[in-house]
This record gives structure tokens, sequence and C-alpha cells, in this order.
């Protein structure tokens, strides 16, 4: 060792310094951000919220108290107002009786157990998967769409309110809690039960009970509790005095989970179950305060709220029926007090004074109903659903369960014009083509191959050629029949769907063309209104304005996109003025002393064996669709309406240009403008070239052997043979026959001595 070597040594403390160690390569890779991500932070980090997460949610345990229960005091009545502002009507009382769970069936109890949380009575109060569900769905804005057991609900409905915040649900998650460790379970299910909202105005199981089946709670039987517990999922849906084909469908299935989950409970047996039948309910009884025309815009207000609030908030349906029923809206109407004044003395006038069902039992048997829309707006401005609210609860202003015949031929004349559409032998389908108006003829498709579908005309009459006017004019079911398989019936749905109407779940066959789908007549207004707004979509809505406190809902705009073009909905409307002034609607409308140079387009329907007459038609500034329908008083049952009021000539049949185009005239003609023109966009039709009219030389019978069919016509034709002369020459493209020929007999419409009743297309089966 040298010199140099011992003085290191020395200053080392005698040792020599060991050498560095080299860092190993995995530790020299832990750099960067990889030095806050071992698995010892992650899992401190998660366990450290946790405790965070529990903490926080004891502090809020402790914090929350259980409030007072305050249901009653927070249910309030909701104000409707007409467009004025001055009021139409309130919703009334509360229709509330609170009974003591031991007068609830044990069976029943269980019934609303199975329909809404089967371990009832077993769980703490909460289900934690769907609050946390309901949490992620508020926070994204879909609304509390988790699922929450029976003690949530009962919290809901009575501690709380149904606004849709995260606060609110962590609230109803710990008074939940709370409320399950202080209460039993029956006067949980007791309270939940008193305070649950079953629409028909009936709030808690008692009222519910009364409402749809006429008992005391103590007498449901299970059947019965199966319903109600069903109920509450919809309860306007649902209620199989108004629900549609759909809802009816919805709630038996819902009916039909409920005692099969009570069977997988041990809570019935088997054979018990396979021994229950779907109890209808009864038919129910309107609200006191809403009687007259009240409760029918009243209705429609509040289906037309809910379905916006489902919209703007994702909320369910029974969801939207709780922050709607007598919960303080105050709601203006877009009803003009003039013109809903005007309507319902139409109605009176017109019907309603004449009916006697002490002379005729028929005449317990009818039911009108109308819809009158602004098209520039789309605002509803007046509504008749029927006699009374208090006398028939179904509104005939929106119920969906009659055909709408041949008001539905112009959607066909629509989606021809739209789809550049053309005849067998290639012509443009317009105004003034001509087809084969012969009854009964087959209806072939593009190969000339029969389609299986011949329907007859009215009276089983024979035009031979005529033009598409003119079979419009005189509602020729033969030749709508074959123009919509020339266009496509997939078309002619696409169209109908696209101007309003509900066709999503309709089969786009031949029968289509005679109107045999369920339509009200709301929505045909629909219809016409966005016809008469060149083709611009027209939503009719009912709601001006809707606010609650400080919360205000806005309605979305009526008026839509173009959804046929200008052309089209303008030679449309067109057309329709030929069938005021040259065919079926001509006496009722177009010779009434009423009228004071209104310019009008509309259309005539009357659906087989005389169950639903209609008139739809409108003026430049207004739309309304007027129907009629024959309902058996006693069984509801859709029934002939022959011989109503006593006064109808010849077989005393109902012909939609006689009584609905009388009430329509009589109203449209005292509120319409007098001076207001159709701004047309089209060369053809009526409007713009003079319709040709037949001239008859004898007068036929008006009394048709039968009733006709669309599937197989019993009825013989008139035998009287008329001469008819074309007074135009087609002004669209050459017609692929020749000239028009007179029919063999002559329409029904055309006899002078039936001015109350003309004829129309019996037989659109």
């Amino acid at each position: 060792m040298g010199r140099a070597e011992e003085r290191r040594a020395r200053q080392g403390g005698g040792r020599r310094a060991a050498p560095r160690r080299r860092r190993s390569s995995a530790a020299a890779g832990r750099t960067g951000i990889r030095r806050f991500f071992t698995w010892k932070k992650i899992l401190g980090t998660f366990l450290g919220l946790c405790l965070l997460g529990i903490g926080g949610f004891i502090v809020l345990y402790m914090m929350v108290q259980v409030p007072t229960g305050n249901a009653e005091a927070k249910l309030q009545s909701n104000i409707y107002k007409y467009s004025d502002g001055s009021v139409l009507a309130r919703d009334g009382e509360v229709n509330r009786e609170i009974v003591p769970i031991s007068k609830v069936p044990q069976d029943v109890r269980y019934t609303f157990v199975a329909a809404e949380n089967k371990s009832f009575y077993k769980d703490s109060g909460v289900d934690l998967k769907g609050t946390a569900r309901g949490l992620v769905n508020t926070l994204s804005g879909k609304g509390a769409q988790g699922g929450s057991t029976i003690t949530q609900q009962y919290v809901k409905n009575y501690y709380l309110t149904q606004e849709q915040t995260v606060t609110r649900k962590l609230r109803e998650l710990v008074i939940s809690l709370k409320v399950d460790r202080q209460m039993s379970k029956d006067e949980i299910l007791a309270g939940y039960l008193n305070t649950s909202y079953f629409g028909r105005n009936a709030h808690g199981i008692q009222a519910a009970a009364q409402a749809y089946y006429r008992v005391d709670v103590e007498k449901l039987t299970v059947p019965q509790g199966a319903y109600l517990a069903a109920l509450l999922q919809a309860p306007s849906q649902y209620d199989w005095e108004v629900a549609s084909d759909t809802g009816k469908k919805l709630v038996e299935a819902r009916w039909n989970y409920v005692l099969d989950n009570m069977v997988e409970e041990g809570w019935l047996s088997s054979s018990e179950r396979q021994e229950m039948k779907f109890p209808v309910p009864k038919k129910p009884k309107a609200v006191a305060g809403l009687e007259g025309q009240k409760g029918y815009l009243v209705e429609l207000a509040n289906e037309q709220l809910k379905d916006q609030l489902m919209e703007q908030e994702g909320i369910s349906r029974s969801e939207a029926e709780r922050q709607v029923e007598h919960q303080g809206w105050s709601i203006t109407l877009n009803i003009d007090r003039k013109k809903q004044a005007q309507l319902e003395k139409a109605a009176e006038q017109q019907l309603i004074s004449k009916l006697d069902p002490k002379k005729r039992d028929v005449d317990a048997d009818v039911q009108p109903g109308a819809v009158s829309v602004d098209p520039k707006t789309g605002k509803i401005v007046a509504l008749y659903g029927g006699e009374d609210y208090l006398k028939h609860y179904v509104s005939n202003a929106t119920r969906t369960d009659y055909q709408p015949a041949s008001t539905f031929k112009p959607v066909i004349l629509a989606a021809a014009l739209e789809n550049e559409a053309q005849t067998q032998d290639g012509e443009p389908i317009g105004a003034s083509t001509v087809y084969d108006g012969t009854s009964k003829r087959p209806v072939v498709d593009a190969n000339g191959n029969k389609v299986g579908f011949a329907p007859p005309n009215e009276d089983d009459v024979d035009y031979g050629d005529v033009t598409v006017q003119t079979a419009m004019n005189k509602s020729v079911n033969s030749v709508f029949a074959q123009m919509g398989i020339d266009v496509g019936m997939d078309k002619v749905m696409e169209t109908a769907g696209r101007l309003g109407m509900d066709v999503e779940d309709l089969e786009a066959v031949p029968a289509q063309t005679l109107g045999t789908m369920g339509a009200s007549p709301l929505q045909m207004a629909a219809v016409y209104a966005t016809l008469d707004n060149h083709g611009k979509q027209v939503t009719p809505t009912i709601i001006k304005s809707a606010e609650q406190n400080t919360r205000t809902v806005t309605m979305p705009d009526p008026i839509g996109d173009q959804v046929i073009s200008r052309a089209t909905a303008d030679t449309v409307t067109s057309v329709l003025t030929g069938v005021v002034d040259d065919g079926t609607a001509r006496v009722s409308v177009r010779d009434n002393p009423e009228r004071d140079g209104q310019e009008v387009a509309g259309k005539t329907g009357t659906s087989d064996f005389g169950r639903s007459a209609w008139f739809t038609g409108y003026t430049p500034d207004l739309v309304t669709s007027v129907g009629l329908f024959g309902e058996d008083d006693k069984t509801g049952d859709q029934i002939d309406m022959k011989g109503i009021t006593g006064e109808l000539p010849g077989t005393g049949r109902v012909n939609g240009g006689g009584i609905p185009a009388q009430i329509w005239a009589m109203y449209m003609f005292g509120v319409t403008d007098t001076d207001a023109e159709f701004d047309l966009d089209t060369d053809q039709g009526a409007a713009v070239e003079p319709s040709w009219t037949p001239t008859q030389t004898q007068e036929p019978s008006s009394t048709p052997t039968e009733e006709p069919s669309s599937q197989a016509p019993t009825t013989e034709a008139p035998s009287q043979t008329p001469t008819q002369t074309p007074t135009q020459t087609p002004t669209t493209s050459a017609p692929t026959t020749t000239a028009p020929t007179a029919p063999t007999t002559p329409p029904t419409d055309d006899i002078p001595e039936d001015p109350a009743n003309p004829g129309e297309d019996v037989g659109e089966q």
C-alpha cells in the first residue's frame, strides 16, 4: 500500500470505502408517472375514498331527519284557463279515503308487493343498485329512472316531492332507511297504498277500488287487486276504458306478471292462478266540476303536458302523471271561448237536441266528436268530446277506435303526387287522370295480377271511366283502391304517417285505401291542417303555457318541417274544393245558407254499416274534423247509427255529408274569415278548373237491398241510367283510356229530394 493510500485509509476510519452499488434496471425504470401509481397507492386511494364516502354518508344520515308527512298539503288543484286568461276549470278536491291495512285483504296486499318489490318483507327499505342507477340517470339528464322499493316510493309520495334531483334522491335513500327501522312493514305498505295515485282521480286504494270496481277495498278480489297493482305503472295508459289496443296488451301482460310473481313467491297456488280471468273494470264516473266539455279539454291538456315532461326529462309515464295530477299547475289553453261556444252550439242544434232515446233506442247510441285547429299556428281553438264528460267519459275527439273511411282518400292522392306515381299504363297520376270506376272491379298489380281486393262503390254504383277529380267528388272506392296499388301501399302509409296519422303498427294492405284503420278527429284535423298549411307539418296542441310555481314547461312548436311539397298539398286542396262544390258535401256545405263566400275544401267519409260518419274540411284560416260514432250505450260495441233523430230520409242511414257536415258548416260559417282565400301553387283540381258533373235524366231508387261490404258486396245497383257529359278537358297528361263515359247508375248524392242525407260511401269496411 502506498503512502497516498494509507492516508486515505486513515481518513476513512481505517477501512476501505465499499464500492458504490449500481441501481437495478427495475428501480431505474420507476420514474415519472409510474412512481405515483403503484398498487399500494391505488389501493390506499380506493380505501381512502371508501372511508370518505362512508364518513360522508354517516354525516348525511345523522343530518337528514324524517320529516312530517305532508302529502295532503302538497296536493293542489290545477287551474285551467281559456286563451284569454279567464278560468275554465279547477280539477276539484282530492279523492282519497285513508284505510287501515287491516281492511286490505292479505292476498290483495301481496299483489302490490309482487308487482313492485318482491323482496319488500326482507329488505332494509332501499334498493342500492336501483338507487345508484337512478342517480346516474339523473346526473346524465335522463331522469330518475332507477328501480325503487315500496318503502322508497312511499317516502317519495308522503315525505318528499316529485322533483328529479340528486339531492332529493339521496334524501329519499336516507329517509327510507330510517323509516324502515322506525315503522313496521305493514305500516309502510299501508302508507304506500293510501298515497299512490291510480288514475280516474283516485288517490289511494279505497278510492281506486270504488273508481274501477265499485266496491270497498275489503271486497277486492285477487284478480282485481292485481289489476290495480299493474295500473300503478301507468294509470292513464292502462285504464281499460280509454287504453289503446297496445295499452290493453301491456296492462294484461303486467297483470299476468303480478300473478306469476305471486305463484313464484308462494302467495298463490298454481291451480288458483290458472282459474283467474282478467277482471275488466267498470266504466268510469267523471269528476264533479268537469261537466260539459270542460273534462275533455282538461284531459287532453293533462295528456299533452305529461307527454312533454316525458320528452324533456326522460321520465316514465307514471312519474309524469304524479308530477301533473293535482300538483298546482296553472295551464292556459289555446281554446278560444267564442269558437268553443259556437262548436258546442252547432253540435247541440244539429244533433243533440234532436236525439230522443225514449222514442228511438238508437238515439242513445250516437257519439259526436270534433276538433278545430288553426293551420298557421297549430293551436286547437275548439274541441267537442261528447255530450257531457259526466255522462260519457271517453273523449270522442281523441278516441282512435273508429274508421276514418273516405276521409283517408286525400292521403292516397297526396302519396301519388308526392311520389310522382303512375298508372298501370305509365301515365302520371293527377287530378285529370282517368281511372275505371266500375264497382267491385278487381284491383291489379303492376304485372296485371289480381291482388284479391275488389271493393264496391256506395250503392254498388258503376261510374265507368272517371277522372281522379270526379272520383274524389263522388268518393269512388274502386278508383282509390287501384290508385293505392299504383302508388305502393307502403308509400301511402308512409305519407299518412308524415301527415300526422298513427300508422306505426299498421299493415300496408289494399284494404287500408278505404280508411279501415282507426283514427281520431284530432288525427284527421292534423292531416288536413298540414294540407291547409301547404305541406308544413301541423301537430295540434291545446296548451298555450304551463307553469308550476317558478317552473315553466315550454311546449314544442306545433308547426314542423315541410313533410310534403307545397305543390302536392295545394293540389290536394284544389281537388277537395270539388267535393264541396260538386260532390258529397255540396248540399250541407256548398248550399248552406250560412255560407258567406268562404272558400272550402273537405272530404266526407262513412264506414261500413254506418258505424262512423265524418266530415273533415277547411277554409284558408281554420280546419275542423267532425266525427259521428255508433256506440252501444250498454256494451260499448260499435253499431250502425241508422235511424238516429228520426229525420233521416230514405233508408235512414247516416252519411258524412249529412249530420257531420251540417255540424261543421254551422260552426265554421259562424267563426271563419269570409275574405280569406286559398293561395294555391297548382294548376290542377277543381279550384283552378271547373269540374264536370253528370246530368241525370231519371230519378234512381235510393234504397239498396242490403248494406254493402268491401269484401263481399250484397247490394243491387239501381236500374236507372242517366246521361253524363264532361264539361272540361283534363289539364294534365292525356288519359290512358277514352273520354269519360256515363256511369250505368247515378250516385245517391245527386238525389235532390235527399238534402239532409246525401249518399256517400257506405261499403268502406
